[in-house]
């Protein structure tokens, strides 16, 4: 009797699949009958990007976008924060006289404030809150001085220049995130909260980064350049060491007139334009930051600046080779340029 009880007190196993097991069947069921096993939708369009562009409908820029997309969960706020030494930001004791020429020349709209250091962020100014604040008292400063009559003027004059931001009373707070924080939950977040910059806080709480919302945006649409942007100049220009800097952006005929080598010769350059996208073929990927990828004709492109979408700036040097010298010692020496060989 207590074998009968303890055979009927076990739990018994509902005679039901798992979800992975009802999937794996209905595959199956699919491939027995000639047909694809569903995939999910991202797959779908990842293989639709993968053909050629005259097997589908989207022109280059919807397929760039839509890659961008389709790649933007996997970037983190690490891989798109400008670093701490590129930061412009000002004090909290600055005077509005010092702001206002601050701003003229960052060509930022927005500028993060700190205490005592960059670690003790206080918030960020806004430039029209600033222009708000010298605005009102201008406005203040002609009602009392203006006649009746007519619509008094701004008087810039009473405007105290000397006076510290922190005590204008426009500061507006930001956001504090991880560098691990995947980005699409940083621009997430930004709309809800309607905050349009984040600092980037390290494990010890000191500020590491910084975060703007167009940094996210260009992140999937590209660069955003406008009126205010410094139109820099695409050119491959020698540096103290015998190397050349270059923007990943120059053409590949620049690189030819600069370095005497015609790189759309190269095997997969022939829709190639910019050294950036020479360098991203030859690599099969977008290479990293300090990263080192070997070119043809000896030379070697160290990546100075890159971003997880694209390459921006680079070094480009030639490998030296051990020469073997009348007296038996190695000498290191580099292949000289075409330009140089031809003379």
């Amino acid at each position: 009797m207590n074998e009968d009880r303890s055979r009927s007190d076990r739990p018994v196993r509902p005679l039901t699949e798992t979800d992975d097991t009802r999937d794996h069947w209905y595959d199956r069921v699919l491939t027995r009958l000639g047909l694809k096993p569903r995939e999910s939708i991202r797959h779908d369009l990842e293989d639709v990007l993968a053909e050629t562009v005259e097997d589908t409908d989207f022109s280059p820029q919807e397929r760039a976008m839509l890659k961008n997309v389709l790649s933007f969960h996997r970037i983190r706020v690490e891989d798109v924060m400008v670093p701490r030494a590129d930061i412009v930001a000002v004090a909290a004791d600055t005077n509005l006289g010092e702001l206002l020429s601050l701003f003229r020349t960052a060509g930022h709209s927005r500028l993060p404030v700190y205490g005592e250091t960059l670690d003790d962020p206080k918030g960020m100014v806004h430039i029209r809150d600033f222009l708000d604040f010298i605005a009102m008292r201008a406005d203040g400063g002609a009602s009392e001085s203006g006649s009746s009559d007519e619509a008094p003027l701004p008087s810039l004059g009473q405007i105290d220049l000397s006076m510290a931001l922190s005590s204008a009373n426009i500061l507006r707070p930001v956001l504090f995130v991880p560098r691990s924080m995947p980005a699409i939950d940083l621009l997430v977040r930004m709309q809800a909260t309607r905050t349009h910059m984040a600092l980037v806080i390290d494990e010890y709480g000191g500020t590491d980064g910084l975060v703007s919302i167009e940094d996210l945006v260009e992140m999937v649409v590209g660069d955003i350049e406008d009126e205010h942007d410094e139109d820099s100049t695409l050119t491959i220009v020698p540096a103290a060491d015998g190397t050349y800097i270059a923007d990943a952006r120059a053409s590949l005929d620049e690189v030819k007139d600069v370095l005497g080598l015609d790189l759309t010769d190269e095997e997969g350059a022939e829709d190639i334009d910019t050294i950036g996208g020479f360098i991203v073929t030859l690599a099969g990927r977008v290479p990293s930051r300090s990263e080192v990828i070997e070119g043809p004709s000896g030379l070697e492109f160290e990546v100075l600046d890159a971003d997880p979408r694209r390459v921006k700036r680079l070094r480009v040097h030639r490998r030296t080779f051990a020469l073997e010298t009348e007296t038996g010692e190695s000498q290191a020496t580099a292949p000289r340029p075409e330009s140089a060989a031809a003379e």
